[in-house]
């Protein structure tokens, strides 16, 4: 048993490690079908929300900030949470066992990715924020140049981190470190993922508080010296109000699943981790669903783009079918060129109509 524990096992599929660890639970077909439904639906409206985010940052000039630009490689990393959804719902059930390890490192690194382009984005921008705010200003003097090299930092960091456990840092040939939720996971990584994770919520968190108090005690001192309310739309106030709800909603989302990642990093025996894994997926969806909703209810020239690029669409699909209907061929007894001409008691009714 030890010698067995001890070798790889790199051309075994799923079924085996499932085996060893012990814990998985199949859902029913009903169930699992209601799941798959549904979740596509979710899933269709995350792509084709955070879609419309990145069109609305593209086509809207007034959008044409730094902050902006974090905010759809936000929406960037929400779309690829809406792709990992869907690979994992229908690879999961009774077709998990039957995957490969290749395809299990996929379809867990695409959340993996996605996640961290996620956490990594709000990082960006909660120090975009303190830069701006510091210099009491809307938007911050970030050039391009620079926001461009943080969305390709981002996602570097993303893809690595989705693909450490590929490159190595797995139970494959340990199998007494395999954890209980990602049966080729080994629990050390599962450690480090939470915890590292959890520091950047503590970072994050410590960074809006520094935010909050430095606006709290410049406004104060403002409005000391003069005599009129501050328009608060011209400081940057409205768009940490956006921001700081995102985080709130993350961090809802976000936190009990570290935490069930922790306890089964560190080999908890009398937790049943299994049991919360898809509680922990309901809420990464529901996290990936939110972000779009609260974009277009706090700022409202969001809104305003959205419900225009929805009329766009619209108007395009009319025009389409328009050009369509004045494209369509006469019927075969009717040859435009061969027409007969208009008889003269037709062009004498035409006259009379024209002169009434």
């Amino acid at each position: 048993m030890a010698q067995e524990n001890s070798s790889c096992h790199y051309n075994e599929t799923m079924q085996f490690f499932y085996n060893k660890s012990g814990q998985r639970h199949s859902l029913d077909k009903s169930l699992l079908t209601l799941v798959q439904v549904v979740g596509s639906i979710f899933c269709i409206f995350i792509l084709v929300a955070n879609c419309m985010v990145i069109a609305a940052v593209i086509t809207n000039k007034r959008f044409h900030y730094p902050f902006y630009y974090l905010l759809a490689n936000l929406a960037a990393s929400d779309f690829l949470a809406g792709i990992a959804y869907v690979y994992l719902m229908f690879n999961t059930g009774d077709v998990s066992p039957t995957l490969t390890i290749s395809e299990y490192f996929l379809r867990q690194g695409l959340l993996d990715i996605s996640l961290s382009a996620s956490l990594a984005n709000l990082l960006v921008i909660a120090l975009e924020r303190y830069i701006s705010v510091m210099s009491w200003k809307v938007h911050s003097n970030l050039t391009k140049r620079r926001v461009t090299l943080l969305i390709i930092l981002v996602w570097s960091i993303s893809v690595f981190m989705g693909a450490v456990p590929s490159m190595g840092w797995n139970c494959i040939c340990n199998l007494d470190s395999c954890s209980q939720m990602a049966p080729i996971f080994s629990r050390s990584y599962l450690v480090f993922w939470s915890v590292s994770n959890m520091v950047i919520f503590v970072a994050m968190v410590a960074i809006y508080m520094r935010i909050y108090t430095y606006v709290k005690r410049k406004t104060t001192m403002l409005m000391s010296h003069t005599s009129s309310s501050i328009n608060r739309k011209r400081t940057p106030i409205k768009l940490i109000k956006t921001v700081m709800v995102v985080l709130g909603a993350f961090l809802i989302c976000w936190t009990p699943g570290l935490m069930v990642m922790l306890l089964d990093g560190v080999n908890c025996r009398t937790c049943d981790v299994k049991k919360l894994k898809s509680l922990m997926l309901l809420l990464a969806v529901a996290n990936s669903v939110m972000n779009p909703c609260i974009y277009s209810y706090k700022d409202k020239e969001m809104w305003t783009t959205f419900k225009n690029l929805m009329r766009c669409i619209g108007d395009g699909t009319r025009r389409q079918r328009s050009t369509r209907a004045n494209a369509r061929p006469l019927n075969s007894d009717q040859d435009p060129g061969t027409s007969p001409p208009a008889s003269d008691e037709m062009k004498t009714d035409d006259n009379q109509s024209l002169d009434s």
